[in-house]
């Protein structure tokens, strides 16, 4: 007897995707410089000179992430056209998740009123938004799923330890989201690349609070679970860690440096940024620069940053944009879009 064979993924013809809508948000409340240099042992020139920043936004108090994921989605979906009831899958990326699990994007879809999506994390520090880009394009291209919601949100006042002023002063919180589809006619995403080195783990780090080294009454003073950091390292790293990822999808396009009409790179440091700018060969106002206004805000930074790009202009239809980012793990991420 002939059995019928099943009709798979494969016969379907392969699409592209698009970022059809973005959104962010951040909160009201701004700590600036001079309130930091009441804090900690800092000061405005110091944080200016070293870092760029010179203010950052921080949560209210009870805010969540899944509080800010959740308006950052709603601008987004507002911003496509797409309603809420649409959403096949919902990523968060965020290492503040609200809880342990259930994770964070089962909370904005309950918030957003999305109730047909799956949902699940994606935990990558500061690249976790183009992991999760690259995780939303992969369903989409398959024909697994066909609306996407895509969030980076972290609430980095959480896990800041207040009296290191290494790291107290670069750090804020927020929301960005953008929501992806095939979109016919259009080349969408264009090249991705990721990468990682779980044996540099330790310079960009939150030791404990996990089953590693559980907090304890005993080391519950220790600031176990608070960013720590290696400034000078995690600098180098980055530098060279984004240079390779953007290399690497210009090459997969056959596009050069000269072809990008706007670059959003991780707002983590100018000086990274402007380090990135020299070694491309490129003036610094090919690159959307937030940071003195927002501080580092993790998985939220690029999406951000990209939102206000898209908001104010800063790309035209038809023009290639370079998404890169650098963060702890170590990871890195690039994406090439066509707009």
């Amino acid at each position: 007897m002939n059995r019928p064979q099943p009709r798979t993924r494969h016969h379907l013809p392969k699409r592209t995707v698009s970022i059809i809508g973005t959104g962010s948000y951040v909160p009201e409340k701004i700590l600036t410089n001079a309130e930091l240099e009441k804090l900690v042992d800092t000061s405005d020139e110091w944080i200016v000179t070293r870092t760029g920043i010179r203010e950052r936004r921080i949560a209210a108090e009870g805010e969540t992430t899944s509080d800010m994921a959740a308006k950052a989605a709603i601008a987004a979906l507002e911003n496509s056209g797409v309603g809420a009831e649409e959403i096949d899958l919902i990523l968060v990326a965020t290492v503040t998740p609200d809880m342990f699990f259930p994770s964070t994007a089962c909370f904005v879809q309950t918030k957003i009123g999305a109730k047909k999506a799956a949902c699940f994390d994606v935990s990558a520090a500061c690249s976790g938004f183009l992991y999760a880009l690259e995780v939303a394009q992969q369903f989409i291209t398959s024909h697994t799923y066909n609306t996407i919601l895509v969030i980076g949100a972290d609430k980095l006042s959480s896990i800041v330890d207040w009296k290191d002023r290494n790291t107290c002063v670069l750090f804020g919180d927020g929301a960005g989201a953008a929501v992806l589809r095939h979109r016919g006619g259009g080349h969408g995403v264009v090249a991705t690349h990721m990468g990682s080195n779980g044996d540099l783990a330790e310079i960009l780090h939150i030791p404990g609070g996990g089953c590693k080294s559980p907090l304890t009454a005993e080391n519950l003073g220790q600031s176990l679970n608070t960013i720590q950091m290696n400034g000078k390292e995690t600098y180098k790293q980055a530098v060279t860690a984004m240079l390779g990822a953007a290399n690497s999808v210009l090459e997969q396009s056959g596009l050069g440096f000269d072809d990008l009409a706007c670059i959003i790179p991780h707002q983590a440091n100018l000086r990274i940024i402007e380090a990135i700018a020299s070694r491309m060969n490129l003036p610094m106002d090919r690159f959307m620069v937030n940071l003195d206004r927002f501080g580092n805000t993790s998985a939220a930074a690029v999406a951000i940053a990209l939102d206000e790009a898209h908001r104010t202009g800063r790309m035209q239809v038809g023009d290639y944009v370079l998404l890169v980012v650098f963060g702890g793990g170590l990871t890195w991420a690039s994406s090439i879009i066509h707009w």
